[in-house]
């Protein structure tokens, strides 16, 4: 009866001990935050102090824009402290905190601001090149960072710097939103912008950019040749006048310039050239027969010229044909140009055969030493009459009732 009054008793005991020690839980106070700094400079030290809570170290969580992380408490003099690591001080914005402790949560932030230096420019700026006329514009885009690689505070000043031909500029811009920028619009002369940048005295590197003509205008175009005559051995040079754009800037070298040639008959040669300091040209090898050439340049889809007119004599007036060799053996020439001497070789001569009044075949050969020689042979031409046609520097010559034997 004894031993189990004794049990009950220090099961009482024990009862008693276990409520006290619950209530002595549940009445422990959460830790409070003890430092009141919410805004820190980038790169300095941030620690954060609460009341310790006797028997608890809980980790602070914190998370910014690059990552989150547990951060273990250290307690001191009987404050708990909490060093924030370097790879979270180090870059600038909001870091939210929030300490895990068991029965109630203590959460937070504090601000991560950019220094007030500039270490380092980036500096971007396109496009390369534009087009004069003070329309067309390039965009210069300013970048200034901190030693942590950080942009600086909102409102720090950039000046951006321009020089083109003799005038020099400078003007003031702003960072917003972590860059500054300009719109760098063209003048009306072309030629070479140099561009650079500084802020807080760290200056930027130099940029060029080309100032191009703008859309060439209508034009003049000349004709330059050794001769009017039509020999189909000289050439004909094309020139265009300095082609310049609206704001009398001449043209980039390169522009593509196309000749376009209507002969007497309505038939269209061509021929090209791209401009050298504003001026193009081109050359053409003279007609082999009499003949009026209307020449027009354009520069497509921009720019035209007038158009001019040239004329052509022809070369020879007369010229002999020799019908040998039971008449298989035909000699076109002396074929003579206008002061009599030997036309150059390459003149193209033609010789049309018909038969009955059909056209049986067609000989094209060009001329050597002022003459051409057309054989016909048995395998080919049998033996009967044909009529034949010889056409040259645009002089034709018929023949009928040639016989072949």
């Amino acid at each position: 009866m004894q031993g189990i009054r004794t049990f009950i008793f220090l099961l009482g005991l024990i009862l008693l001990s276990s409520f006290a020690v619950a209530q002595q839980n549940e009445t422990r106070p959460p830790s409070i935050l003890l430092t009141t700094q919410t805004d820190y400079e980038v790169g300095n030290a941030v620690v954060l102090e609460f009341t310790a809570s006797e028997g608890e170290k809980p980790l602070l969580y914190c998370s910014n824009s690059y990552g989150s992380t547990l951060v273990e408490a250290l307690l001191k003099n009987n404050v708990i402290q909490y060093k924030i690591p370097e790879n979270i001080t180090k870059k600038t914005g909001v870091v939210l905190w929030k300490l895990l402790q068991e029965k109630e949560s203590v959460s937070g932030q504090f601000n991560l601001n950019p220094k007030a230096e500039v270490a380092t420019i980036e500096t971007y700026i396109g496009p390369p090149s534009i087009e004069a006329g003070e329309t067309d514009y390039t965009m210069l885009v300013v970048i200034p960072t901190d030693s942590l690689d950080n942009p600086v505070p909102t409102n720090t000043k950039v000046n951006a710097k321009f020089q083109f031909l003799a005038s020099e500029e400078k003007e003031a811009i702003f960072t917003k939103n972590l860059i500054a920028y300009k719109n760098i619009y063209s003048k009306r002369k072309s030629g070479r912008m140099l561009v650079s940048s500084e802020s807080l005295g760290v200056n930027s590197k130099e940029f060029t950019i080309q100032v191009w003509a703008a859309i060439p205008t209508d034009f003049k175009i000349s004709a330059k040749r050794p001769h009017n005559y039509a020999d189909g051995n000289q050439v004909t040079t094309f020139a265009t006048s300095v082609i310049k754009d609206k704001q009398d800037n001449v043209v980039s070298d390169g522009t593509f310039v196309t000749f376009f040639i209507t002969t007497e008959n309505g038939n269209i040669l061509k021929t090209t050239g791209t401009t050298i300091k504003g001026i193009a040209t081109s050359k053409m090898i003279h007609p082999d027969f009499k003949d009026t050439w209307n020449i027009k340049a354009y520069i497509d889809g921009m720019a035209e010229s007038d158009t001019i007119t040239l004329n052509y004599q022809s070369v020879i007036d007369d010229f002999d044909i020799a019908f040998t060799n039971k008449n298989r053996k035909i000699l076109v020439g002396p074929l003579q140009s206008f002061m009599k001497q030997m036309i150059p070789d390459g003149l193209q001569v033609k010789l049309l055969i018909y038969k009955n009044n059909t056209l049986v075949d067609t000989i094209t050969k060009t001329s050597f030493n002022g003459y051409v020689t057309f054989n016909l042979k048995p395998a080919v031409y049998q033996n009967g009459n044909y009529n034949f046609r010889v056409e040259t520097a645009g002089i034709a010559k018929t023949f009928n009732n040639k016989k072949l034997w």
